[in-house]
């Protein structure tokens, strides 16, 4: 009996392990879901960063990068396809919703991503790069939104013929593109034309050329298109299981939105402009403490943001030499010279101050006036105030006994005493001055005050 119970005891725990069993092993990963609406900068990149590593430790099998952008700035596209690249979960960038486009920027990460999607009525392409500079110069290469070409004919081919660099930056954006595309076996002729001449592509025509994987109306209609799937991954082949997979939604948070919001290059040129203003007026008028603390924050402010972007330093350098010739305005009799000057640079340093063509990096001109005449206002309005008080006589003090009048209560061979404002002075000055004679301090020397007849 005892056997036998034995027996009938290890049949009912099999028939409760086993559906336990098979019921841990159809548990699905879950698939963390990002969104990235608007243009790309650092914002994006540190967003993307911290969404890969969420993923990473929540096990999840897949990341769906949801994009609607304009483009934006190439330091943050290229850091945001490192990350992709070297994530250890496979990336599905999902251009959506209806009537979104990867434009520009968001080209290039649908061709790093391990799947590219996009929703019915979006677009993609338009991946020329674009920099403003001098012709000559050589500024970062960035893959910018141009302006379309008005024919058929390559527009930016045509424009790069007459600037080395722009062909430089047309020819290493194509190459990058290209090794994305063969990377990820994706149409690679079409990616070097979207670079080269700036074309773009509907959802439907890019899903016959190749150029994305699917075309799906939503996110659970992608995680179902994409359940069986396998992925090459790094460390080996993945197949999917999406269906009915749990979502982890890791929307952008206060600290994604702070970042955008200081890394606004109109914000950055305002929080730099408070606080150069908050620290001039300190040392204008020291002691009153509070535009000193607030125009140090707002310029570390500034500057941590300007570091993050793509910066002129020459348009950097000619700010600060329009500030400090508007400063000297206020010390120096110039006529109006350095102060016309001084606005002439700032506005000139603020229009080259961010070296990007990228839609929503710029700064507006009307933004631009403002500040300067702003500028021009405040500065030889508080400066100006400061020289005036610097000339004003002095009242108090050693220098201030200079004139005083006062009346000899001691006076014998050029030596005395005398009574000025109230107090006892030993004084010199002409022998025939004579006790209770008013006179008139003409100077102080080592504590002796030097005087004359009234």
């Amino acid at each position: 009996m005892s056997r036998a119970a034995c027996w009938l005891l290890c049949a009912l725990a099999l028939l409760v392990c086993v559906p336990a069993a098979r019921s841990q092993g159809q548990a699905r990963a879950p698939v963390v879901v990002l969104q990235i609406d608007g243009a790309i900068g650092p914002a994006s990149a540190d967003y993307l960063g911290r969404g890969l590593s969420l993923a990473t430790k929540h096990h999840a099998q897949l990341v769906v990068l949801q994009i609607d952008t304009p483009g934006g700035l190439d330091t943050a596209m290229r850091s945001m396809i490192k990350d992709i690249l070297a994530a250890p979960v496979p990336v599905a960038t999902f251009v959506a919703p209806g009537g979104a486009r990867a434009a520009s920027a968001g080209t290039y990460l649908l061709y790093a991503s391990h799947i590219a999607a996009m929703t019915p009525a979006s677009n993609l392409g338009a991946a020329t790069p674009v920099a403003l500079g001098m012709p000559g110069s050589a500024p970062p290469a960035g893959p910018q939104e141009p302006q379309r070409p008005a024919s058929g004919a390559s527009g930016a081919t045509h424009a790069a013929e007459g600037d080395p660099m722009a062909a430089k930056r047309v020819a290493d954006a194509a190459a990058y593109i290209r090794s994305l595309a063969q990377l990820r076996g994706r149409n690679a002729d079409w990616a070097e034309k979207a670079v080269r001449e700036a074309v773009s592509l509907p959802a439907g025509e890019a899903l016959q050329l190749k150029v994305v994987d699917l075309v799906a109306a939503d996110v659970p209609d992608l995680l179902r298109q994409l359940d069986g799937r396998e992925l090459r991954l790094a460390t080996g082949t993945l197949r999917l299981q999406t269906r009915d997979a749990p979502i982890t939604r890791f929307d952008p948070d206060w600290r994604t939105q702070l970042l955008a919001t200081i890394t606004n290059p109109s914000l950055a040129l305002l929080l730099m402009m408070a606080g150069i203003y908050g620290l001039v007026f300190e040392f204008s008028t020291p002691g009153l403490v509070v535009p000193g603390v607030v125009g140090a924050i707002c310029l570390l402010l500034a500057l941590f943001a300007l570091q993050m972007l793509p910066v002129n330093y020459a348009g950097l350098a000619l700010m600060a030499l329009g500030v400090a010739f508007l400063i000297a305005e206020g010390f120096i009799a110039s006529f109006g010279v350095l102060g016309v000057g001084g606005v002439v640079a700032f506005a000139l340093g603020a229009v080259m101050l961010i070296d990007s063509d990228s839609p929503g990096w710029g700064i507006p001109l009307p933004l631009i006036a403002l500040l300067a005449l702003v500028s021009a206002g405040f500065i030889v309005l508080v400066v100006g105030m400061a020289a005036r008080a610097r000339r004003r006589p002095v009242v108090t003090g050693a220098g201030s006994m200079v004139d005083a009048p006062g009346e000899l209560v001691e006076f014998r061979d050029g030596e005395g005493w005398a009574l000025v404002r109230g107090e006892h002075w030993k004084v010199r000055g002409p022998a025939q001055l004579k006790a209770g004679d008013t006179v008139r301090v003409t100077a102080l020397r080592d504590g002796v005050l030097e005087v004359t007849a009234a």
